[in-house]
């Protein structure tokens, strides 16, 4: 077998686009993310639908995160449910602006919503709806499906609208139109989705810029430790009786 290396280029260019384009965003929803945990606010975290609920997964109740997050997880749109059932649940208008009320969004709270696509009626409900309630949404997309995919396509939501037109800072991923990256000679499909794995990244970048911030302004950042190491329950214990009634699915 040859070293191929086609993948972690497509990332690492991928990721350095990031890093060199979206600093202005990124520090401003950085900020607002230090903001919450000044205000002893939770940071609402919501991925649209399908795999892209995982990036949740990956920042929530991690050793090393912050432990204000709140995964506004709904099972009918997310991967554990059998893949058919949750894709047509994906493309039903409601499910988003129903979490926001579920979950409690109010004046003044912090919505991270990410999803590459970025029209799907769970995404623009779930942003339209937590602007109603007065929160601010970090929209992290990609502007290249919003300009492949025409806007009477009938899998977006009935506005027409992409995340970036609904929130108040946009964070590109660059993930590229179709989600696969690599081409296999002699075979006409290109395969690899992408777009999981630079959200994890830029999730993990968020969380690094928050913690920077809070520490910054002299606030401690209320961050979990591995709860697999020796002394780790203990020292998760205050978090958990902080943020256990609020978080829910702590």
């Amino acid at each position: 077998m040859s070293y191929d290396a086609r993948f972690l280029e497509t990332f690492n260019a991928l990721a350095t686009r990031f890093e060199e384009e979206q600093r202005a965003p990124l520090a401003t929803a950085a900020g607002w993310m230090a903001d919450a945990v000044a205000d002893d606010r939770l940071i609402y975290l919501f991925g649209g639908g399908g795999h892209t609920c995982l990036v949740m997964q990956e920042l929530f109740w991690r050793a090393g995160g912050l432990a204000n997050l709140c995964p506004m997880i709904d099972f009918s749109i997310h991967p554990v449910t059998p893949a058919y059932m949750y894709l047509s649940h994906e493309r039903m208008h409601g499910v988003g602006d129903a979490l926001v009320d579920y979950y409690g969004l109010g004046e003044g709270d912090l919505l991270l919503c990410f999803h590459s696509y970025g029209f799907n009626p769970p995404t623009i409900d779930c942003a339209l709806r937590a602007k109603e309630k007065g929160a601010r949404v970090v929209g992290i997309s990609s502007s290249e499906w919003d300009r492949c995919t025409p806007r009477d396509f009938p899998l977006r939501h009935r506005s027409g609208k992409h995340l970036f037109d609904v929130a108040d800072v946009a964070i590109e991923d660059y993930v590229p139109f179709g989600d696969t990256v690599i081409q296999i000679e002699g075979f006409p499909q290109p395969i690899s989705g992408i777009s999981s794995t630079i959200d994890f990244y830029i999730a993990h970048r968020l969380e690094i810029e928050c913690v920077k911030a809070c520490v910054a302004r002299g606030i401690s950042p209320p961050v979990w430790r591995s709860a697999n190491v020796a002394g780790g329950d203990a020292c998760n214990a205050a978090l958990r009786a902080r943020y256990n009634p609020r978080v829910k699915f702590l």
